[in-house]
C-alpha cells in the first residue's frame, strides 16, 4: 500500500467514525476568539511507516497505532492560534499478533485560519516515542465545527516527517476542544446556520428571521457606517476612524499633549559665528517650526559680564541674529517667524567671576511650549 492510499484509509476510517452533526447554535467570529484558551481531548490513529520494525532481528513491524490524549491552545490572532497536545499511543504489531507497545505524541502545532473560519492549515513539531523517541516535523490541515460559542469539534490530518531514520507516517484526528472567558461580542455579525428566509420581496425597514418563533418581523439593525459603535441617526460625526475612542454623539475623543522646544547654543569669547557643532541642534529647532507652521521662535541672544556693557548689548544681538541666519538660509525657516534680541550682561546663568561661568554666559536660548490635541484610541 503506497503512501496516498495509506492517507485515503486514515481519512476515511475516521470520517466514518464522525458523523458532524450541525446544528442552528451561533458560530463566535474569529474576533471574538482572539485572547481565549482553551482545552480538549482526542482521539488518534496513526498508520506508520512500513520500515518501523520492533527489532532489527525480527520480521516483526509497526502495523499501526491509536489511543487518545489531551490539549490546551490559545487564540492569538484572528486567524492564527497555537496548540500544545499530548497523546498516549497503543502500537499493534504486525503481522498477526494482538501484542502491543506503549508510545507517545508530544506536538506543538501552529494553527491557522486562512478565511478566519473554520478550515485552517497546521505546522509544527513533535515529539514521537514509536519504539524510539524521535523529532518529526508535521504539516497538515483540518476542519472545525463549532457546538456554541465555547465549544466546538474537529477533524484533521497530518503527514510526519522523521529526520533521523527518514520514517514517514500519517495520522488522523478527532477532537473536542472548550474554550475560556467571554467572548467580545460583535452584535453587527452572527453567522446563524439553518434558518430559511422566504426570497419574496419586503419592505426595506423589515426583514423577516426564521427561528423558534416563524414568520417574526422586526426592525433591521441600525446602521453604524463608520463602525464606531454609535448609530448614524445618533451620531454626530459619521466618518470617525474606527480605531479612535468615541463619545456618546459618535465624535472622536481627544486629550492634550504638549511638544516643546529648547535651543541651547554657546559662543566663544567675543564671537558671534555659530560652531559647527550646534548644527544638528539647530536643525531640530528647524524640524519643530516645520511640524508646527503656526508657531513663531523668539531667540534670546546673551554675553557673559566681562567687557563694557553696551559692547555686550551689540555682540548679543549679533549672536541671536546669527542663529535666525543660519535657521533661514540653511533650513528654509521663514524670516517673518523668527525674531532675535540681545540682553548683552543682563541675564547671567552663572554670576561667578570664572573662565567656566563666562564659558556657560556666553550663549543664545530659545524656548517654545506646543499644545497639541491627540485623538484616544480604543
Amino acid at each position: 500500500m503506497n503512501l496516498r492510499q495509506k492517507t485515503l484509509l486514515t481519512l476515511s476510517s475516521a470520517l466514518l467514525a464522525f458523523p458532524i452533526a450541525l446544528s442552528a447554535q451561533e458560530q463566535p467570529t474569529a474576533a471574538e476568539l482572539v485572547g481565549r484558551a482553551y482545552v480538549g481531548m482526542h482521539g488518534m490513529k496513526i498508520n506508520t511507516d512500513d520500515e518501523r520494525l520492533f527489532s532489527t532481528t525480527t520480521p516483526a513491524h509497526i502495523k499501526h497505532s491509536s489511543g487518545f490524549g489531551g490539549e490546551f491552545g490559545y487564540r492569538l490572532t484572528e486567524s492564527g492560534e497555537i496548540r500544545f497536545a499530548y497523546t498516549d499511543l497503543n502500537l499493534v504489531k504486525s503481522p498477526g499478533t494482538f501484542n502491543t507497545e506503549s508510545g507517545a505524541n508530544i506536538g506543538l502545532n501552529y494553527l491557522y485560519f486562512p478565511t478566519k473560519q473554520n478550515f485552517y492549515v497546521m505546522g509544527g513539531a513533535s515529539s514521537l516515542d514509536v519504539i524510539d523517541t524521535e523529532i518529526s516535523a508535521n504539516v497538515g490541515a483540518g476542519y472545525r465545527h463549532y457546538i456554541g460559542e465555547r465549544s466546538a469539534i474537529y477533524i484533521e490530518a497530518n503527514g510526519h516527517y522523521q529526520f533521523d531514520n527518514n520514517h514517514k507516517d500519517m495520522s488522523a484526528q478527532l477532537g473536542f476542544i472548550y474554550f475560556f472567558g467571554d467572548a467580545k461580542h460583535d452584535t453587527a455579525k452572527k453567522v446563524v446556520r439553518n434558518q430559511s428566509i422566504e426570497s419574496k420581496p419586503m419592505p426595506a425597514a423589515t426583514k423577516v428571521i426564521a427561528g423558534p418563533v416563524a414568520s417574526m418581523s422586526v426592525e433591521s439593525m441600525p446602521l453604524d457606517s463608520d463602525k464606531d459603535g454609535v448609530i448614524d441617526s445618533k451620531d454626530n460625526c459619521n466618518t470617525t476612524p474606527m480605531n479612535d475612542k468615541v463619545d456618546n454623539d459618535g465624535c472622536t475623543v481627544f486629550t492634550q499633549e504638549n511638544d516643546e522646544l529648547n535651543l541651547h547654543v554657546n559662543f566663544d569669547n567675543a564671537k558671534a559665528v555659530v560652531k559647527a557643532e550646534y548644527f544638528n541642534d539647530i536643525k531640530v529647532a528647524a524640524d519643530f517650526l516645520v511640524k508646527y507652521p503656526h508657531v513663531s521662535l523668539a531667540i534670546n541672544g546673551h554675553t557673559s559680564s566681562q567687557g563694557n556693557a553696551a559692547y555686550n548689548k551689540s555682540l548679543s544681538q549679533q549672536r541671536a541674529q546669527a542663529i535666525v541666519n543660519v535657521l533661514t538660509t540653511q533650513f528654509g525657516i521663514v524670516a517673518e517667524r523668527l525674531t532675535a534680541q540681545g540682553f548683552g550682561e543682563e541675564q547671567l546663568l552663572n554670576s561667578a567671576n570664572t573662565a567656566k561661568a563666562h564659558r556657560e554666559n556666553r550663549r543664545i536660548e530659545a524656548k517654545v511650549m506646543v499644545t497639541k490635541k491627540v485623538a484616544i484610541k480604543k
